[in-house]
This record gives C-alpha cells, structure tokens and sequence, in this order.
C-alpha cells in the first residue's frame, strides 16, 4: 500500500491480496466496502467490512484481488430493496446484482431505481463513480439484442424515469465478467463538489447514435470531486472553486476518477485487431479528459497528467495480449501506481482493452 496523508473527510482505496485482511492499517480508518475480484460471484452482503461484493472477474484464485474502500470517518449500513450499503456522513458505497435472466433491461431498471432511490432518502444525490460487471456482455439475450445493449436500455430508463439530469451523470465503468448476471456498485457524495467531465475527442456517451443500442450509454467519461474539510456546499460544480482558487487547497481532498476507457474517437472503434494501438489511442484519451485543458473547459482549477493516477484497473480481453499491455502502461504510468489487470471481455466486441483509474 502506498502511504498517504489521510485529510478529515479523506475516502480512499487500495488493492490488497485476497487472503489479506480487509481491515484498515489505521486507527481511525473505517472500511467502507470491499469489492472482491475473484472465479465466483457472491453477495452483496454487510460485514464488519462495510458492504462486501464478490465479482467474477478472475479465472483462478491466484490472479484475484481485493479492491478495499476505506474512509476516516465511522461506518453505519443498511439495505433498501436488494441494495447493500455503508455510509459515513459523506460518502455512501452501495452494490447490488442482477442475477442471470434472459434479459436484462427490466431488472437492470428496478435495480438502478433502487439504488437511485436509495442515493436520494439518504441525501448522498452527488452519484461519482459506478461499475458495472456484466456476464456475457458481448452474447445476445433471449431477444437477439446484446446483452450490454440490453443492460443500457434499463440503466437509461431508471435515469430518465427519475429524472436524473444527463449532465449530471457520473464516471463508470460497464466491462465483461465470467459467468452470467450482472453485478454493480455505486460511490455517491452528500456534499463533495462533483464535476462529471467529457472528452472533446469523443462524443458524450449519452448522445451515441442508435446504431449502439436502443439507448446509449449513460455515464460521463470523468467525475472530479472535492471534498471541503467543512463538508459545506450542495454537491454540484456550481459550487467549484475560481480558477484562481490554489491547486491542492490543504482544505480540501480531490479525485478525479476516469471511467472505463477505450479505443473510441468520436463514437467509433479505432485500430480493430491491434492491440498496441488499441493501448495508445486509450491512453491519449484518458490524457486529453484529465489534462489541463479540459480540466480549464469544465471550471477545474488545475488538471492532471497520466502519472498521476496512483490506482488503475486495465481491462484486457485476450490473455496473450497482457505484456504487451503491460509494457505500455508500465511507459506511461508513475513507477509507483498501482494498476491491476483483468482478462475479461470489454463493453464492444471489436475492442481489446479498456482502462480506468483515480487521478490525484
């Protein structure tokens, strides 16, 4: 684990073994939620750990690994109609799952209603980051429709039966898992400033044209978040420091969290069949969202550069493609990162990677 000054309202995460004990090294360091990477799925449940979710994401034991969330302030949990949670007066980590069906648009709606629902009666409505693991996501379901086309159509219709504001849609992540179902967890701020960011050398997800499904995508390709020591504002990018504000106030505690990226320019697939490039173009991309001048286009005082992020996750789809993979992101990530790679299928069958990470 890499050592950090931990801030009043400080949330953070680290990867861990999975054998290793989840409790925090700390005192005064409460686990909020453990995401367990590993052959089976299992839960969500409540343990002394917060909400424990078990996601199918590694083929044999040894190549698992534990994503363990913490925060410095006391942990209370509970559960709303399926969704297990743990809160601490500003942060709320909540997971469900979606067991296996012939489709999924239905469920997936009920369940992100839920969840929505949930964010709301609590008063965490600034929803940052979201992860989606999804089992045969490339298959189709009983009705010849992909099984993550089939997946974004109930995920868009909880937002929009909810009202919930396309701007203000978050970082996420929607990738491949072993086996069937779908299981998913969700951070959310109650007074965090949260600022979803796009990428100008993509369009939004949101707006993808049909030919990707009868409802796009719906996730933002950023969220920066900063959290007052005070715990004072609404939660909105509204209330975003001037650009004139320092760049690492020691009142306050930022992330930026990248979603899920990959190979895509504009709305399309870029360099089929090649995994090098593939790697490139999905490393440009996550430099262009989180750089300076794009941090400057969404009201940011400062943005941030690929050594930066200090956790990734690197999706990959064919084993025999992991060290090459490896390599390039050894290249362009800070030597001390933590970055934790996955075979698994990603979001469309003609990509081979996807990446996402935490900036600070």
């Amino acid at each position: 684990m890499t050592d950090v000054a931990l801030s009043p309202d400080t949330l953070d995460v680290e990867f861990r073994e999975r054998t290793e004990e989840a409790a925090p090294d700390f005192p005064g360091v409460h686990t909020l939620g453990v995401v367990d990477h590993g052959p089976r799925p299992a839960g969500p449940s409540l343990t002394r750990r917060g909400v424990e979710l078990t996601v199918p994401m590694a083929a044999a034991e040894a190549d698992g690994f534990a994503e363990v969330w913490t925060t410095t302030r006391p942990v209370r949990t509970g559960c709303h109609r399926g969704i297990h949670y743990a809160y601490d007066g500003e942060h709320l980590f909540c997971a469900g799952r979606v067991p296996a069906a012939r489709s999924y648009a239905r469920r997936t709606e009920e369940a992100y209603t839920a969840l929505l629902e949930l964010t709301g009666e609590l008063g965490y409505h600034s929803l940052f980051r979201m992860w989606n693991f999804i089992g045969r996501i490339n298959e189709d379901n009983a009705d010849r429709l992909e099984i993550y086309r089939d997946f974004c159509l109930g995920r868009a219709t909880a937002f929009e039966k909810s009202r919930y504001p396309l701007r203000r849609l978050s970082a996420a992540t929607g990738i491949g898992a072993l086996g069937e179902g779908i299981s998913f967890c969700a951070l959310s701020a109650k007074s965090g400033i949260c600022t979803p960011l796009e990428n100008p050398r993509q369009i939004a997800a949101y707006h993808y044209p049909r030919r990707y499904g009868p409802k796009s995508p719906s996730f933002a390709r950023a969220t920066h978040v900063r959290h007052t020591a005070a715990g004072t504002g609404t939660g909105t990018a509204e209330d975003a420091p001037s650009q004139d504000a320092p760049a690492h106030d020691h009142r306050t505690h930022d992330r930026l969290y990248v979603s899920g990226t990959a190979s895509i320019v504009g709305h399309a697939s870029v360099h089929a069949g090649r995994i090098e490039e593939q790697v490139r173009t999905t490393l440009d991309n996550i430099a262009g969202v989180i750089g300076d001048a794009n941090a400057a286009a969404h009201g940011l005082a400062h943005g941030y550069r690929l050594t930066d992020l200090y956790r990734a996750k690197v999706y990959v789809r064919h084993a025999e493609h992991l060290d090459a993979v490896r390599r390039l992101c050894a290249e362009a990530f800070a030597p001390e990162a933590e970055i934790a790679f996955l075979n698994v299928d990603i979001c469309r069958s003609d990509l081979l990677v996807e990446i996402e990470g935490i900036a600070r």
